[in-house]
């Protein structure tokens, strides 16, 4: 039977970063299994690559800020450049009680030191990005040093920097289930290709966590959401500076990227499968519909049909991440349910489990609002859905 100290399911940036993290503190012995058939398979490869710091929640902000700090090192660290640049990210409210939340959050995430996030008039917005529309903008948020990451990069840079320290990664495995030892405790994982053996299994698998917390024997609330992205053909009309740019009372937003127009907008998912890959048509029909109204150069742009796709957010009841040991587990650690925001804080929660596992606590920053078991303790977290 194979053997690892530390056996991580899900090879996505999640994983990439808790198996570098170890790694960096001296536990080498690690091993992560991924079901997909190379690296950025799942939803590393489909994420958007937004990173913001813009959030309601104090753990949220604190968790930004430590990963901001970790993407400024990040080439010096691992010798692969993350893609951060601060481009901004600006919030537009279309009514008084939208802004009202974003100003509370404001407040909120300047004590948690983000001092350089503002509030906006329409007429600022305009000037930060004149390609938008601000009619029926009664205001808005804006934080200069929120902007774009690299997914696949970040990706490559902890894969590559855990394997030089000794990590090993195995693609193209399925897990089939876990063998418990004579006390009950987790002491195998079952795979297509079969037993293997270890003191610590970490649960990173994304959308598909907790069917593998199943597998363990543990519930987790944490569950698949299908969004879906619509993209131009190469379009010369936006700049790639061009902050992200959210209307946050129905949340259309979009960006730029190499030199293509990515365009977003929550639905209500349609059919039974959560992990339908396809986009649809009527939806794609529907957002850009928007786009050409609240960005009136969008007129110009073509829908590249074939480069629209659908993703999947791992998602929590809270919208927050589920941190530390499953509810009644020994040796079964959660880094999953973060809500459309895993790829931005992995960086941080990679360092953070890190520390769970082998010090038993966080030093970095108070993640109790992470706990798994607040839940069943009545104590989850509070924001506005939009943020």
């Amino acid at each position: 039977m194979t053997t690892a100290e530390v056996v991580i399911v899900g090879g996505g940036v999640v994983g990439a970063s808790v198996a570098y993290h170890l790694a960096a503190r001296g536990c080498r012995d690690v091993l992560v299994l991924e079901r997909g058939a190379g690296p950025g398979a799942g939803s590393t490869g489909r994420a958007t690559g937004g990173f913001r710091a813009q959030f309601a929640t104090e753990v949220c902000v604190r968790l930004s800020l430590l990963a901001r700090e970790k993407l400024l090192a990040f080439r010096d660290e691992l010798g692969v450049d993350a893609g951060y640049r601060p481009c901004g990210y600006l919030f537009l409210a279309r009514s008084g009680a939208v802004l009202a939340e974003l100003l509370a959050a404001q407040a909120l995430q300047r004590a948690c030191g983000l001092k350089e996030a503002r509030p906006v008039s329409a007429g600022e917005a305009a000037e930060l990005n004149p390609a938008a529309s601000v009619e029926g903008v009664e205001g808005g948020v804006f934080c200069p040093t929120d902007g774009f990451i690299k997914p696949l990069e970040m990706l490559r840079g902890y894969a590559g920097g855990a394997a030089r320290l000794g990590v090993k990664f195995e693609h193209g495995v399925e897990v089939r289930g876990f063998v418990r030892d004579g006390a009950g405790r987790l002491a195998a994982v079952l795979t297509d290709g079969g037993e293997i053996g270890a003191g610590v299994f970490v649960n990173a698998a994304g959308a598909w966590a907790g069917e593998l917390a199943r597998l363990a024997g543990f519930e987790i609330p944490v569950r698949p959401l299908r969004r879906q992205i619509a993209q131009t053909r190469p379009f010369a009309g936006l700049p790639e500076e061009m902050p992200m740019t959210i209307w946050t009372d129905d949340g259309f937003h979009l960006r730029v990227r190499d030199g293509r127009v990515l365009l977003l907008m929550p639905d209500e998912p349609r059919g039974a499968d959560p992990f339908q890959a396809s986009v649809e048509d009527a939806w794609v029909e529907e957002v850009f519909r928007v786009a050409r109204e609240r960005v009136p150069c969008l007129s110009e742009a073509l829908i590249d049909r074939e480069a629209c796709r659908a993703g999947l957010y791992e998602m929590s009841p809270d919208r927050h991440a589920l941190l530390g040991l499953a509810p009644g587990a020994e040796n079964f650690y959660l880094a999953n349910g973060s809500s459309g925001h895993g790829v931005m804080h992995a960086p941080a929660l990679g360092q953070l489990l890190a520390e769970i596992i082998l010090d038993g606590g966080t030093k970095a920053l108070d993640v109790r609002a992470l706990r798994p078991t607040r839940f069943e303790e009545g104590e989850p977290n509070v924001a506005p859905e939009f943020l």
